[in-house]
């Protein structure tokens, strides 16, 4: 009868244990249909995005010293930059924000930040959606640049939150990452 008590005992624990666990057995190690995926970051820091991102204005500087200017010149367009909205500014400008939303939508990173091994994720979803976008390099970026004391409030918080946000990325809802 001890025995009988222990065998019942030993089985009925297994079939808790396997209750309690929950799992669907699958091939291959695949993960149970009812866990979700959670992916871990290494959050990038402000240094190495400060770095990306000053790359970036030298790429964005050269297209308008290499293209702009010289097809402004050609077609005797001015290129005085006396003031905010001149030819010159405005198409460096399109360029500017042109080049932050594309490459950030098709690649997930810019020129910058490709040399460095970082992109930008969205912490919410899978593939960052043009609203994502537009918010983050477009609104976000509009405040760092055209204000300029703010800029340094808007990078720089990166540098003490726990997810190495700034600002923008707050608006948007996204955090630059170290590439696997």
């Amino acid at each position: 009868m001890r025995d009988e008590q222990n065998n019942e005992y030993t089985n009925e624990s297994v079939i808790h244990e396997d209750v309690n666990i929950g799992e669907e057995r699958t091939s291959n190690n695949a993960m149970p249909a009812n866990e979700v995926a959670v992916t871990e970051y290494r959050y990038a820091g402000f240094w190495m995005r400060l770095w990306a991102f000053l790359l970036d204005l030298l790429i964005i500087w050269s297209i308008g010293a290499i293209v702009i200017f010289p097809i402004f010149r050609l077609l005797g367009i001015s290129t005085s930059q006396s003031f905010m909205f001149s030819p010159a500014t405005i198409a460096t400008t399109i360029v500017l924000y042109g080049y932050f939303i594309l490459m950030t939508k098709y690649f997930k990173q810019t020129l910058g930040k490709m040399v460095f091994g970082l992109r930008v994720v969205d912490l919410k979803a899978n593939d960052l959606s043009w609203r994502t976008i537009f918010f983050r390099e477009g609104v976000g970026r509009y405040i760092a640049l055209v204000y300029a004391p703010i800029t340094y409030i808007v990078f720089l918080v990166a540098a003490f939150t726990s997810k190495k946000q700034g600002v923008h990325d707050f608006i948007a809802d996204t955090t630059v990452v170290h590439e696997k």
